[in-house]
């Protein structure tokens, strides 16, 4: 099936109902597949490496050593990959749900200003960063809907980002970004604090060097960034109507 027609299935998918059922498009990353297999993969070496270390002589054991040790390490995996969620995002009529084995966040359609692909510029080029760039209108509403776990994780995940803005290339200002103050004013003047008042000062950070709040790394997704940006313009144009970047 070509990328136009899987494209126009998961459209029509989305806006149809049968018998008042929403279907949504769920989406299942890569870093997801093969878990089981991966993992019994490992257990299986694990036996091997046993058997070797069992039955070779002394001047062969660093084989033995090394057979257990790449074992246990596919094993490991394995174990992480099964650990994944099922699907990493669900698309429906309202909202985009993203999954992760700490937690979840939703976002509601109404609330997506800008959906694209970042880029930050070495030399005269324009390099790709592999992940999928969402910039939104409030923060409170993602804020409420996060767990504190998976905002403690993002902001441990997302601190590479934080050398991609041009002012820290030099990484003279790397450590002063580390840190991000525990409270935060909204537009509307409400003080939040703790730990989503972090991310949300995280966030700030990140759309003032890269023009975005949220990223969905390319690995929790089962395509490239640009079709999956693709779909997400034609569900905000689904929903919304279409839009003037």
């Amino acid at each position: 099936m070509s990328g136009n027609e899987q494209a126009e299935q998961e459209k029509a998918k989305l806006d149809g109902n049968v018998e008042g059922e929403q279907y949504s498009i769920k989406i299942k990353g890569v870093a997801k597949r093969n878990g089981l297999t991966t993992f019994l993969c490992g257990v299986a070496a694990l036996f091997v490496a046993i058997m070797l270390l069992a039955f070779l002589p002394n001047s062969l054991y660093l084989i033995g050593v090394f057979a257990l040790s790449a074992s246990i390490v596919t094993m490991l995996i394995g174990w992480f990959k099964v650990r994944e969620p099922v699907h990493s995002i669900e698309l429906t009529k309202t909202h985009i749900l993203y999954n992760h084995r700490h937690g979840k966040w939703a976002l509601e359609w109404s609330n997506i200003q800008r959906v694209d692909v970042p880029k930050v510029s070495q030399g005269v080029e324009q390099i790709n960063l592999g992940m999928v760039g969402i910039k939104i209108k409030q923060y409170e509403p993602l804020l409420k809907s996060i767990s504190p776990r998976l905002a403690t994780n993002l902001l441990l995940e997302q601190r590479p980002l934080l050398l991609q803005n041009n002012q820290c290339v030099g990484g003279g200002c790397y450590s002063n970004t580390l840190i991000e103050n525990d409270t935060y004013k909204t537009s509307e003047g409400k003080i939040i604090k703790g730990i989503p008042a972090m991310l949300a000062n995280r966030m700030s950070k990140l759309r003032a060097g890269l023009g975005f709040d949220i990223f969905i790394s390319v690995g929790e997704l089962d395509r490239s960034s640009e079709e999956f940006v693709g779909l997400l313009r034609e569900c905000l144009d689904s929903v919304n109507g279409p839009s003037i970047d």
